[in-house]
């Protein structure tokens, strides 16, 4: 059993009524759940922000959500505060079968960078901890799932392909924010790594 499902944020502020919320994020839980019976081994992540993050736009005077900034590593989209440690938004969605998970990887929760991808803080230098887990016990076939597409999924997409493994994301237990095209543009980069689009 070489394989994994990948879990991507399935939490509270993703969905309807959250602070971060994706359209439809909520009708991807079922069937994420259908698809863990399957799976040779489940890892869920979690957004996990402490107060002040430097990605939350309430942290900077006259910014508003959805604008871009310069960091040290590069564009940053500025968000509403969400996933904040210890908050009722950061908990995974409440149909969510987490009793499945093999594993959950905590990421954002370092103040001054954001990670939207499972296995690199957006340095893409500093790891999770995931690639190593995941190499471990000998799990090469990932197949990703959850929110929302065309950011944390499709970055965790791109590295865990450029890191060797074969990767497919089931784009019908996803959902997307598509913010001023990303979801086509997540879509092209996907396929241009050889990430197959299921």
């Amino acid at each position: 059993m070489n394989k994994a499902l990948i879990v991507i944020d399935v939490q509270n502020d993703f969905c309807p009524g959250g602070a971060l919320a994706v359209p439809g994020g909520d009708e991807i839980v079922a069937g994420i759940n259908a698809q863990m019976a399957r799976a040779g081994a489940v890892v869920l992540t979690q957004d996990w922000h402490p107060p002040g993050h430097s990605s939350f736009a309430s942290r900077y005077d006259g910014r508003s959500p959805h604008e871009t900034i310069d960091m040290p590593y590069g564009q940053q989209v500025l968000w509403p505060d969400h996933c904040v440690q210890g908050s009722r938004g950061a908990d995974f969605h409440p149909d969510l079968d987490t009793t499945r998970a093999d594993l959950i990887i905590r990421k954002g929760f370092r103040v001054g960078i954001d990670s939207y991808s499972a296995f690199f803080e957006n340095d893409q230098t500093t790891p999770t901890g995931l690639e190593g887990y995941l190499r471990t016990r000998g799990l090469t076939h990932l197949t990703l799932v959850g929110l929302a597409t065309d950011f944390c999924v499709a970055w965790s997409a791109l590295d865990a392909a450029r890191l060797g493994f074969k990767v497919q994301v089931q784009t019908d237990l996803c959902r997307a924010i598509d913010l001023d095209g990303s979801l086509k543009q997540a879509r092209e980069n996907m396929r241009a790594a050889g990430v197959e689009l299921a």
